[in-house]
Parts: structure tokens; C-alpha cells; sequence
């Protein structure tokens, strides 16, 4: 049994891609995009007449709303194949601002079920911010599951479970990176590889947490940089990967162990922890490696999606 088989018999396994043609090989149960990964298919050959097609069909539409057709589109495809969820990710330049990710949200979700899809196999993505969790907040009111991404820190993912959030995205490669540049020379890999990756001992914090306490949010480990990092949370309640480092577990047939566990994270030794507005930021503004990294993704994504604006201009 290769290990993507292994691993599903503990956890869901997602596709982290825009790209849905690669997605029926690895039979994932959802998929995950981002401005950057949508930006990365849309240059790929094999889309490029989607591309032109949905900017031809809605050119005379304001800017963004041609954008989130074009991601709409793509989460059309996406879930011709997957039998499950796809995430759409709001403009990454609303990150602060609650009323307009609120809205540019509810307007993906009614573009969704204009074409047939029902809000039920969608999550909206949004930015681990304040204001993107209070948006959130409001979103799950109206039966509009959101996907909590960009999180870094135990605090942002404590404020998602109080907000009643569906599903988180911590970051575990991200957050590998920021400790292991900032070890430099010092960094021992050995010693930070499997469940003493600082990524991996984050997640299965939260994880640990929320089942703990009961929280109903689901856990999804993103941004994996190696397969050791997938194999050392297998357990953890879903997990978005690379289709390149899912084609590496499809050749392996090295044996994967569960390693989180809902009845163990009972017994962990954790206390109940509340965040309002100002604690919050305090906790993360005293947390360098999550507000850096926090500030990084936003400002990537962001360009990222200024750089798909000039694409589908250009095709306007």
C-alpha cells in the first residue's frame, strides 16, 4: 500500500493545487487554491483558452469581478474531480478590511450556485488577521464555511475555533523556514526533523486543543516542504499537499503510523485559552515568526493577485 493509501486511512487527504487536470491521479477528497497557485495554472498552456474564455464571457465586468469568475471557473473544474470541497481564497489585499472580504465572500458563494454548486462544497479562504477571522465569524452565521489560512500562531487559530470557523490552515513549512533561517549555522536538522519540526509541533498543538476542548474546527495541515513533516501528522484531521510531494508518497511504500490522535489530545496537559481584539494582537505582535510570516504571505499573495489582474487585463 503506497503512502497516500496509508495516510487516508487516518486523515483526508487534499490537493494543494489550482491545477485539475493533475488531481484524478491522487484521488484527494478536496482541493486547496491560492491567488499564487491560480497564477500558476492560468500561465500553464493547457488552460490558457479557460482563461481567455471566462475574460471574453464577462469582459464587461469591473476588474475583480472578472477575477472571481476566473476563480470560480477554476473551482468548477476542480470539483469535477474531487468528490468533496474546494477552497477559493478572497483578495488577499481585503487581509484587514472585514466588510469588503465579507462581501467579495458572499459574492464568490453566489457565483458558486449560480452554477449549480451549493455552498456546502465550498470553503472561502481568508487571512489569519483579526479581521479576517471576524469576517469569518459573520460568514459561518450565514451557513458560509470558511478555510482560515495563513496561520502561523496557537492565538490565531484559538480566535478561529471562538469564531466557529469550519476549518484552519496552519502553515507548517512556513514556519520550518523562519526557524531554520533563523537558527543559520546553528540549525540541526536531525534534531528538528518528524515531530520536533517547530511546523509540526505547532500543528499538533492546535490539534491537540481543539480535541481537548471540543472545538468543532477542523485542522488542515498546509505547506509542507518534505514528506517527513506529512508522515509526522498523520492523524491530524485533513491535510493539503503538493502534487509533487504527492506523487512522492504514491511511489513510497515506507509505513506511516498514526501520530495524532482525538483520544490521547483528551488526556494532554493544556489550559483553556480566550483571545479578545487586544490580547490577540498583543499575543501575535509578541510572537516575531508568526507576524513576520503573517506580513510575508500577505504581501506575496497580494502580488500575486495584482500580477493575475494584469493577465486578465491584457486579455480584455
Amino acid at each position: 500500500m503506497n503512502q497516500i493509501d496509508q495516510l487516508k486511512q487516518y486523515t483526508a487527504v487534499v490537493a494543494d493545487t489550482g491545477n485539475f487536470k493533475q488531481l484524478a491521479q491522487f484521488a484527494p477528497k478536496d482541493a486547496t487554491t491560492n491567488p499564487s497557485l491560480i497564477l500558476k495554472a492560468v500561465q500553464h498552456a493547457d488552460y490558457a483558452p479557460l482563461l481567455s474564455e471566462t475574460v471574453a464571457r464577462h469582459k464587461s465586468l469591473p476588474l475583480e469581478g472578472i477575477v472571481d469568475q476566473v476563480l470560480v471557473r477554476f473551482g468548477q473544474e476542480i470539483l469535477k474531480v474531487v468528490p468533496g470541497r474546494v477552497s477559493t481564497e478572497v483578495d488577499a489585499r481585503l487581509s484587514f478590511d472585514t466588510a469588503c472580504s465579507v462581501a467579495r465572500a458572499r459574492r464568490i458563494i453566489e457565483l458558486y450556485e449560480a452554477a449549480g454548486i451549493g455552498r456546502e462544497r465550498v470553503l472561502i479562504k481568508l487571512a489569519s488577521t483579526w479581521e479576517g477571522i471576524q469576517a469569518a465569524r459573520i460568514l459561518q452565521r450565514d451557513g458560509i464555511n470558511c478555510n482560515l489560512t495563513l496561520l502561523f500562531s496557537f492565538c490565531q487559530a484559538v480566535a478561529c475555533g471562538d469564531a466557529g470557523v469550519k476549518l484552519i490552515s496552519p502553515f507548517v513549512g512556513r514556519i520550518y523556514d523562519w526557524y531554520k533561517k533563523s537558527a543559520g549555522s546553528q540549525w540541526d536538522e536531525a534534531a528538528n526533523a518528524g515531530p520536533n519540526d517547530p511546523g509540526v509541533k505547532s500543528v499538533a498543538q492546535i490539534y491537540n486543543y481543539f480535541k481537548k476542548f471540543g472545538i468543532a474546527t477542523e485542522v488542515m495541515g498546509a505547506s509542507f516542504r518534505n514528506v517527513g513533516q506529512i508522515t509526522a501528522l498523520a492523524g491530524c484531521d485533513l491535510l493539503t499537499i503538493s502534487p509533487e510531494l504527492l506523487a512522492q508518497m504514491q511511489a513510497s511504500e515506507a509505513p506511516i503510523t498514526r501520530q495524532l490522535d482525538p483520544a490521547n489530545a483528551k488526556g494532554a496537559s493544556l489550559h483553556a485559552a480566550t483571545f479578545n481584539e487586544q490580547s490577540f494582537r498583543f499575543a501575535l505582535n509578541d510572537d516575531a515568526m508568526a507576524t513576520e510570516k503573517l506580513a510575508e504571505g500577505i504581501r506575496a499573495f497580494a502580488v500575486d493577485a495584482g500580477k493575475l489582474d494584469k493577465l486578465i487585463e491584457g486579455l480584455k
